[in-house]
């Protein structure tokens, strides 16, 4: 019995649930807990391929080992069974003979379902046809499976089923569980170089009386003890300012944030982000250090997809990108009736409900720039609307020292040289409080804390945001951010 009981996505029969369970109140019935609380010692499949990977056909090592995992397979050949057993690292099989296990323990592991859980205990052989294998001496229900997995055979294809329930995916796809695997891993590496190179890890709320750090709409929420509303952050970019006033000098989080936004590609509700901010330096130097960052991260998952994250990277500013791709020069239409009609002069949208600001990153930049980006690329010096905590540009009027990294044809990362002069951070504030008068649901609040922080003393600092999940994406080489998050948001079904 190698196959499965149910199709990809189907729902199994009453039948089968009936018959699963019957199989649960039997073992009950035989004094066997079919949930035990603990099964220690076990080792990972993987470390007894590396230790015994080499042995010859037909060896018997006498080293005695415990493995756990989910029952994959049955083959019966005689007075002998062979079943696959897989946990996260790998698949080994189980030899079962009826001489060394006895009769009724024998025909009771041949009576267990796919997918149920099971530990075992025994000797390290391999087989004839050089198969590494556990030759059982002993076994354990670890877990009565109540459902059949999916079908083995064709994998779990339908989308929805994969995206809903993940861990029918997980358990019927091995690419998903490398993906997540894979991810784990990029999310370590990058903590070992911010690690490495002076950065302290902090968290900082997640539940914030005044949200801030982003142009995004909120999610909302009410403490009922303090009687007070609450906001899901949007960024964690105020907070961590707020920390390098106190003298921490390097500090980065990785963690979540919250945008009550549409869903696309590139965009779920909840997603990961990683920020760092870093005293005495500028836009230029945390330039340098994400290139460095993502090329060490793409060496060490072993990405080998089309893109080539080696720096140096393609860098130009936005005006000279827009101007490459459009025709257009932004900077010479800073009037938004002049800038929309370049753009249809020009056969491009310019919707009448956008501001200049707008036009210019939902328009120009979203829709004609970042899709012909693939290679990675540094887009320098943005507008002052587009920039509400980027420092003002040193020699250009009317941009701030702000650069986004693209590549793959999407944005995975924002940065600036960080504007720390309190007054003007102030006039940024009320500045984007008429905007959300006006109308702009994203606009900014005006953060009364963060300018009587910045009034201590912020040092010159530079400070980057970068979206995990569109990085993994570029290393994964996924095209939808659904693939890479876990559990992401879906509609109603």
């Amino acid at each position: 019995m190698s196959g499965s009981e149910q199709g990809a996505g189907g729902e199994p029969s009453r039948d089968l649930l009936a018959a699963r369970r019957e199989k649960l109140e039997r073992l009950r019935a035989d004094g066997i807990d079919p949930f035990p609380h603990a099964f220690p010692g076990v080792a990972a499949i993987s470390q007894l391929r590396a230790r015994f990977g080499s042995l010859g056909p037909g060896q018997e090592t006498g080293d005695r080992s415990r493995v756990a995992g989910r029952l994959s397979a049955r083959r019966v050949s005689g007075g002998a069974a062979f079943l696959d057993l897989v946990d996260r690292s790998g698949r080994i099989q189980l030899l079962a003979r009826v001489d060394a296990l006895g009769r009724d323990h024998y025909e009771r592991l041949l009576a267990l379902d796919l997918g149920d859980l099971l530990g075992a205990d025994g000797i390290v052989v391999t087989t004839r046809t050089g198969e590494l294998s556990i030759l059982v001496e002993s076994f354990t229900v670890l877990a009565k499976s109540l459902r059949p997995p999916p079908d083995k055979r064709h994998g779990l294809r339908d989308v929805e089923t994969r995206l809903r329930q993940r861990e029918l995916d997980l358990l019927a796809n091995p690419q998903t569980r490398e993906l997540f695997l894979k991810r784990a891993q990029i999310v370590a590496a990058l903590r070992r170089f911010l690690d490495s190179e002076g950065f302290v890890e902090v968290e900082t709320p997640v539940l914030q009386p005044l949200y801030g750090g982003a142009l995004a709409r909120p999610f909302t929420t009410y403490h009922n003890a303090l009687d007070r509303r609450l906001y899901l952050r949007i960024a964690t970019e105020l907070y961590l300012k707020r920390c390098i006033v106190g003298g921490l000098e390097r500090v980065y989080e990785l963690g979540k944030d919250f945008r009550n936004e549409g869903l696309s590609p590139k965009h779920n509700p909840e997603f990961t982000m990683l920020e760092w901010y870093e005293a005495y330096a500028d836009y230029r130097q945390v330039a340098d250090r994400c290139e460095r960052l993502v090329a060490l991260v793409a060496r060490e998952v072993d990405y080998r997809g089309e893109i080539d994250f080696a720096p140096p990277w393609r860098r130009l500013t936005v005006r000279e990108a827009i101007v490459e791709r459009t025709g257009i020069d932004i900077l010479a239409h800073r009037e938004r009736e002049a800038l929309a009609t370049a753009m249809r002069e020009r056969g491009l949208e310019a919707p009448e409900a956008d501001t200049w600001a707008q036009l210019v990153d939902l328009e120009l930049i979203s829709k004609h720039v970042e899709p012909g980006l693939h290679e990675p690329t540094l887009l320098f010096d943005y507008p002052v609307e587009l920039s509400p905590f980027a420092k003002r540009h040193r020699s250009e009027d009317g941009l701030v020292e702000r650069f986004e990294a693209f590549a793959g044809g999407i944005e995975f990362a924002n940065a600036f040289t960080e504007l720390n002069d309190p007054d003007e951070q102030r006039a940024r504030f009320e500045a984007q409080v008429e905007e959300a008068r006006a109308g702009d649901p994203e606009a900014q609040p005006y953060d009364e804390s963060f300018v009587r922080a910045l009034e201590h003393g912020m040092p010159p600092t530079g400070g980057i945001g970068i979206g995990i999940d569109r990085l993994i994406m570029l290393l994964a080489d996924r095209p939808s951010i659904r693939e890479v998050v876990l559990f992401p948001a879906l509609r109603e079904p």
